[in-house]
């Protein structure tokens, strides 16, 4: 039987939907305030279990007779007030999946990401999997608790856990809606006028999953990791295709360092006052003028596989909304 934790979430649903064809057995875990989504309610090979990542003993239960685990839960936030609570959901839910994984002697795809990766090195345009992580004092509590969530999967190799680790780059798709990446999406339908100077990898959904299930299947392959991303990508250039697919004008304006400082600033004031959680942080705006860039060769050198085409995805996200 296979196990999906975060069952629920935006890759979770997507990566049931392909097992689902497998006709293999599927559990997958879920919060009780989640909702499962109409075509995944009523599936006689898939069971929902509610479990916290942080209680052991309800992991425990969802673990009866399962033999592959794809871990895909986790806690997404920029807020500075989530710093702790993700890094216990994150870090402390791993571990647990871990622990379990070799006490059941499940094989185990986890769903890290490229933000658990260090900066390509000097003289290299393109961070590989071989790019260590560093703390410098700079990254995102995000991409902290993604960095010591894969560290326990390592840990988990040393004492015989059986794995692969996947990191993605941004994953986009229609399913997405207006949170996470689709939040992007939400603001260029609203008319966004300026564009940073950053540049991000970018992934469909249904790629991550189809190469997730194929990496899985492979038993040839683990104690390894692969960066899973399509194109890289400006965010102007990104913003402009985007805005032809929904008749807005592209943003025109380029903001700079200083002016998101103290835009994120004006918003976190403005939610003292609204009780908003704040649209824009101190993370998030750093980071939209970070320049990144992803290399796929090592997942190329193992698996052939054809990603969809990036402007068929923006397409099919523009025409959702």
């Amino acid at each position: 039987m296979i196990l999906v934790t975060g069952g629920t979430g935006f890759l979770g649903t997507t990566l049931i939907r392909h097992l689902l064809a497998s006709g293999i057995p599927i559990r997958a875990t879920k919060r009780p305030s989640s909702t499962v989504t109409a075509d995944l309610s009523n599936q006689p090979l898939l069971e929902w279990v509610d479990a916290d990542l942080n209680n052991f003993f309800e992991l425990e239960d969802a673990f009866q007779d399962i033999d592959q685990v794809y871990h895909c839960a986790a806690m997404v936030s920029f807020q500075p007030a989530d710093r702790k609570k993700m890094l216990k959901v994150n870090v402390e839910g791993t571990t647990h999946i871990v622990n379990l994984c070799i006490t059941h002697r499940a094989r185990l795809l986890h769903v890290s990401s490229v933000a658990a990766l260090g900066d390509p090195k000097p003289g290299f345009s393109e961070t590989t999997e071989d790019d260590i992580w560093e703390f410098d004092g700079t990254q995102h509590s995000y991409a902290i608790s993604k960095y010591e969530s894969e560290m326990e999967v390592w840990r988990g190799m040393v004492e015989g856990l059986d794995a692969v680790i996947i990191n993605p780059s941004l994953i986009i798709g229609q399913q997405a809606g207006e949170n996470g990446s689709g939040a992007i999406f939400k603001l260029l339908k609203k008319g966004l006028r300026y564009y940073t100077t950053g540049s991000a990898g970018l992934v469909d959904v249904e790629d991550v999953a189809h190469i997730a299930i194929l990496l899985m299947n492979d038993r040839t392959i683990k104690g390894e990791r692969f960066i899973v991303s399509h194109v890289n990508l400006a965010y102007k250039e990104l913003f402009e295709i985007c805005a032809g697919y929904l008749g807005r004008p592209a943003p025109s304006r380029k903001a700079t360092p200083k002016m998101m400082e103290i835009a994120w600033r004006a918003v976190k004031i403005a939610s003292w006052f609204t009780g908003k959680t704040p649209s824009l942080t101190r993370d998030t705006a750093r980071a939209s003028f970070k320049k990144q860039a992803f290399s796929t060769k090592k997942l190329e050198s193992k698996l052939s596989y054809t990603f969809k085409p990036l402007n068929q995805t923006l397409k099919e996200i523009c025409e959702h909304l």
